[in-house]
């Protein structure tokens, strides 16, 4: 028998003989550390720990399963941070259990690799919370400080397509808090009514309280003072606002992506030495993500190369962001000397070329695997392109791409992609199938 929280979370357990575990327990494993299903190993110990009774888990009681599975998501709990991170300060005292994780590794058969280069693809696409990609492992501590703080209602703030913000009103109304989003947008349509494409659409089903800047403005007051200026607001109301930062990226929220550094670790660890990633990709649009990953990387074992694609500002803007958030965790290392940051804005932060579009599309043919048009998207382009121009610095490595989710945000880009995707027409039947009236039963 196993603890719940070791056989999800931590490599520290011993294997002692027992008896041959269930088919149905291997399926489990199987899911759970999703390396070992093309490893197929004999399994003919069982899995032990020395935790209380309480914390046991048989895993051939399909009750005791579904149980704890059922009250552990949403639960709110002490949070013991990895033993290489455990000289960081602040180290948050709790975390609410919002996501879907481990988020599964699997390999990604990318079209004109390098020689030998194989890349392999991270889903945090399919972290749950209504599609929210990387923001959950972010709002896992930025809400359990919200509620020690004894907040009432959530206030952040981002573009008019922010998956943040979405992912955040989703997160506030999970635990009973009200929510605003402040969301920037054209000066042209900044008075009318915004519609309910892609992320608008889940704000306003959760009954966020959307409120419209403009570009113009938000560039001039800056985000800070937008959301301080609505605190004070909803403080003179009798409120008690916890403010949110765009991406939800300060040391605080750094440390999702150091948690999953961890996640990452344990399922290397379960294909007993047969991975180990030389470099890890991501799109990086606010610094919080690619803050948490490379101080992660530098300090656990993993130690692979992080390279940030910017989807907006500028590498200089963002290492000077991600030393700042590292230094509020009193890390002493320089971001430069952690991470590698590239351009890969193009057209400006939410804007796509056609080629970007048309990789997107393509992606997806070859792969079945969809990206976002603002971050991941960006990201693997540029990846793509950096191999296409600099094919030696890749060749024979091993490569995490981390899926930072963002599908909501295809649909803000309809009309640009559908001259992409005309693979359709009427189905031409032939005459000698045989036709009857009623035959065809429409449910």
């Amino acid at each position: 028998m196993l603890c719940y929280r070791c056989f999800y979370s931590s490599p520290n357990y011993s294997l002692i003989p027992s008896p041959t575990i269930s088919n149905k327990n291997k399926n489990l494993l199987f899911k759970t550390f999703p390396f070992l299903s093309s490893q197929k190993p004999n399994f003919t110990s069982s899995l032990y720990c020395s935790h209380p009774l309480s914390q046991i888990m048989d895993l051939d009681n399909e009750k005791d399963q579904e149980s704890r599975s059922l009250f552990d998501f949403l639960s709110q709990k002490a949070y013991t941070p990895p033993s290489w991170a455990s000289l960081l300060n602040p180290i948050p005292s709790h975390i609410f259990s919002l996501g879907h994780l481990p988020t599964p590794i699997h390999k990604w058969n990318l079209p004109n690799l390098p020689t030998n280069t194989e890349v392999y693809l991270k889903r945090d696409d399919l972290s749950g919370m209504q599609l929210s990609g990387n923001k959950v492992r972010k709002l896992e501590f930025l809400m359990a400080d919200a509620v020690a703080q004894g907040a009432d209602c959530i206030i952040t703030i981002g573009g008019i397509q922010s998956n943040h913000c979405r992912a955040t009103a989703v997160a506030a109304k999970y635990l009973n808090l009200d929510c605003y989003v402040i969301l920037r947008t054209s000066k042209v349509v900044v008075d009318k009514n915004p519609g309910l494409t892609g992320n608008l659409l889940v704000e306003r089903l959760v009954g966020a309280s959307v409120q419209l800047i403009s570009k113009e403005e938000y560039a001039q007051i800056g985000s800070v003072n937008l959301t301080n200026d609505l605190k004070e607001k909803l403080v003179k109301e009798g409120r008690k606002p916890y403010v949110i930062p765009v991406g939800g990226s300060n040391s605080l929220g750094t440390w999702g992506y150091i948690e999953a550094i961890r996640e990452i670790e344990q399922q290397v660890q379960a294909t007993t030495g047969r991975i180990k990633f030389d470099d890890i990709v991501v799109a990086c649009g606010s610094g919080g993500t690619i803050a948490g990953l490379s101080l992660g990387s530098w300090l656990g074992t993993l130690k692979a190369k992080v390279h940030a694609f910017a989807v907006c500002d500028d590498p200089d803007y963002f290492y000077n962001f991600v030393q700042e958030l590292i230094d509020g965790l009193k890390a002493g290392v320089d971001s430069h000397d952690i991470v590698n940051i590239q351009n890969a804005k193009g057209l400006g932060y939410a804007i796509n070329t056609p080629e970007e579009l048309k990789f997107v599309k393509e992606i997806a043919t070859a792969t079945g695997v969809v990206l976002d048009p603002v971050y991941s998207g960006k990201a693997a382009y540029g990846m793509m392109k950096d191999m296409a121009e600099n094919p030696k610095n890749w060749e024979g490595r091993k490569v995490l791409f981390i899926h930072t989710g963002g599908l909501l945000g295809l649909f803000d880009k309809v009309d640009q992609m559908s001259s992409l995707v005309e693979n359709w027409g009427r189905m031409e039947v032939q005459e000698s199938v045989p036709r009857k009236d009623g035959i065809g039963k429409m449910f």
